[in-house]
C-alpha cells in the first residue's frame, strides 16, 4: 500500500495546483479603489443607455410596420447581440466594485467566456450580412426583394448566430481543457481566452492554432467581404449622375459603415496590440470601449443617422403618451 504522501509524488505538480483555482480575480479598475464609486456610477449610466437604446431599436422593428425590411431586421438582431454582449460582462463589473476582491466563480468565468465569444462572433458575421444587403439594395436594386426575401433574411441572421455558438463552444470545450496553475489573477475586469492561455501550464498549442483560425474566419474574413461590398457599393454610388441620388444612396449605408469602422477598429486595438508596453489602466480602458462604449453607440448612430428610425421613434412615444 502506498501512503497519500508517496501517491502525491506522482501526481503533476500543475495538477495539484490546478485543484486550488476555483475563483479568478479580476485585477482591471483595481489601481484606483478611491474612485470606484465613480467608475460604478459611470458604467451604470453607460449600461442603462446601451439596454434603453437597443432594447427600444428591437421594439420599434418588432412594432411598426414601416420597419419590417431586412435592413431594418438585422439591425434588431444586432441591437439583440449587443444586449446580450454587454449583460455578460458589465453587471459582474458593477457588483465587483463593492466587493473587496472582484472575483468570479471558474464556472462563471467559463459561462461569461461561452457568452462573450458568441456575441462577438454572431456580431462579426452580421455585420457582413448587413453589408450583403446594402450591396443589393444599391448594386442590384431589381433583384433585391427576390434575393432578400423574408426567408433568406431568417437564414442569413440564423447562419450568423450559428457562426457565433459554434466558434464559441469549440474555444470554451478548449479552455475547459486548460489547465490552471500559474495564477489566478486576470488583468482584465472580464474572462478572456488569451488571459486563460497565460495562466495555464498545459500545452496550448491547439487552443491557439484554433484561435488564429477562428480569428481569420469569424474575424477577418467577413471584415474583406465588408470591404469588397464597399468598394462596389462605392463604385455603383460614383456612377448615379444626380448628386441627390448619390447623397441618398450613401446616407443608407452610412450608419452601418461607421458602426463597422467603430468595431473593428476597436476590436483590432483590443487584440492585436503588443502584449508589452501598455499599463494596466490603459489595457482596462481600451477594453472598456471595445466591451461596453461601442455596443453603446450602434443604436445612437442607427437613430441619428437615420430619418426612418427617428420617425418610428416619435410615432412610438406619441402612441405612448396616448394610450398613458
Amino acid at each position: 500500500m502506498h501512503t497519500y504522501g508517496e501517491i502525491s509524488k506522482y501526481i503533476p505538480e500543475q495538477m495539484e495546483n490546478q485543484t486550488f483555482i476555483t475563483e479568478f480575480i479580476f485585477l482591471g479598475f483595481s489601481n484606483h479603489p478611491d474612485l470606484h464609486i465613480l467608475f460604478f456610477l459611470l458604467f451604470l449610466a453607460i449600461y442603462a443607455i446601451t439596454l434603453v437604446g437597443n432594447i427600444l431599436i428591437v421594439i420599434l422593428v418588432q412594432t411598426d410596420l414601416t420597419l419590417h425590411t431586412p435592413m431594418y431586421y438585422f439591425l434588431s438582431n444586432l441591437s439583440f447581440v449587443d444586449i446580450c454582449y454587454t449583460s455578460a460582462t458589465v453587471p459582474v463589473m458593477l457588483a465587483n466594485f463593492f466587493r473587496p476582491k472582484k472575483t468570479i466563480s471558474y464556472g462563471g468565468c467559463i459561462a461569461q467566456l461561452f457568452s462573450l465569444i458568441t456575441c462577438a462572433g454572431t456580431e462579426c458575421v452580421l455585420l457582413a450580412v448587413m453589408a450583403y444587403d446594402r450591396y443589393v439594395a444599391i448594386c442590384s436594386p431589381l433583384h433585391y426583394s427576390s434575393i432578400m426575401s423574408q426567408r433568406a433574411c431568417m437564414k442569413m441572421a440564423s447562419f450568423s448566430w450559428l457562426c457565433g455558438l459554434v466558434n464559441s463552444l469549440v474555444h470554451t470545450l478548449l479552455a475547459c481543457s486548460l489547465a490552471i496553475c500559474k495564477s489566478n489573477e486576470l488583468r482584465h475586469f472580464f474572462c478572456d481566452v488569451p488571459l486563460l492561455l497565460k495562466l495555464s501550464c498545459s500545452d496550448t498549442s491547439v487552443n491557439e492554432a484554433v484561435l488564429h483560425l477562428a480569428s481569420a474566419l469569424i474575424g477577418l474574413s467577413p471584415c474583406l467581404f465588408i470591404l469588397a461590398s464597399y468598394v462596389r457599393i462605392i463604385s455603383t454610388i460614383l456612377k448615379i449622375s444626380s448628386s441627390r441620388g448619390r447623397a441618398k444612396a450613401f446616407s443608407t449605408c452610412a450608419s452601418h459603415l461607421i458602426v463597422v469602422a467603430i468595431f473593428y477598429s476597436m476590436a483590432n486595438f483590443n487584440y492585436n496590440r503588443p502584449s508589452s508596453g501598455y499599463s494596466l489602466d490603459i489595457d482596462t480602458l481600451v477594453s472598456s470601449l471595445y466591451c461596453i462604449v461601442t455596443p453603446m453607440l450602434n443604436p445612437i448612430i442607427y437613430s441619428l443617422r437615420n430619418k426612418e428610425v427617428k420617425a418610428g421613434l416619435v410615432r412610438m412615444g406619441k402612441k405612448y403618451f396616448s394610450l398613458a
